[in-house]
Formats: structure tokens, C-alpha cells, sequence
């Protein structure tokens, strides 16, 4: 058995999409994330070298909210007031979430068009 064997870097993300143009409209328009292709029941989306992949359910077994995205950002309130500018709605007001020592994780949660959970990320360095 090979043991230096080890998965180490993402190449693709799904997430399921009630409404496929509505969801590619949200990604690409409200959240600016820049939009690959498209094909019939996809859209495919440009991460830092990470691809997005929003697609229709292809069964019922394959029917739920996604994980979460954690999109990381450097000035968390700018990217926060933006988005809520374009009508996004978050569940709150940007946080702390925890003391790293060094640097502080702050987070904002809101909903995606087909209500699945994302997450805006900052580590902000202690003054």
C-alpha cells in the first residue's frame, strides 16, 4: 500500500440550484464571482483556481443545501456593506467568531438565491 499518498487541493466545488439562472445571476452578478461556462443544468464559476460548479439536482438522493462557502475577504464591513448594497440579506451583523492570538476570525453569514448558507471570512491582524 502506498503511504506518502495524500488529497491535498481542491478542483471543484457543487453546489445545488433550484432556479439555474437565478443562481447564475446571484454568483456572477450580486456576488462577482467570475463566471467559466455554462452548460445545460450548469454554471461554472472561476474561485481563485477553484472551480464552482452550480447544477440541478440529478436526483432526489442529490436534493440538499451544499456546504458552506467560505468566501475569504480582505476589508470584511466593505465587503459586507457591498453586498448588502445589491440586496443581499445576512443573517447578522459581521463577528468575532474567535481570539487566534496574533489575529482575530471574524465572519458574516447570509444566504445564497437558492438559500444555501455562505459565509464572508476575515482574519484581522490585532491593533
Amino acid at each position: 500500500m502506498e503511504t506518502s499518498f495524500g488529497l491535498s487541493q481542491l478542483g471543484q466545488l457543487s453546489m445545488n440550484a433550484k432556479d439555474l439562472d437565478r443562481a447564475t445571476a446571484f454568483y456572477r452578478d450580486v456576488l462577482g464571482v467570475r463566471f467559466l461556462f455554462g452548460v445545460p443544468k450548469m454554471s461554472f464559476f472561476d474561485l481563485a483556481g477553484i472551480r464552482l460548479m452550480l447544477a440541478l439536482p440529478e436526483g432526489a438522493e442529490h436534493d440538499h443545501p451544499g456546504s458552506v462557502l467560505y468566501f475569504r475577504v480582505n476589508d470584511l464591513d466593505r465587503a459586507h456593506a457591498t453586498l448588502v448594497d445589491r440586496g443581499v440579506a445576512f443573517e447578522g451583523p459581521p463577528h468575532l467568531i474567535a481570539d487566534m492570538g496574533d489575529h482575530e476570525l471574524w465572519m458574516a453569514f447570509f444566504r445564497d438565491s437558492e438559500a444555501n448558507l455562505l459565509a464572508l471570512m476575515s482574519e484581522r491582524p490585532k491593533a
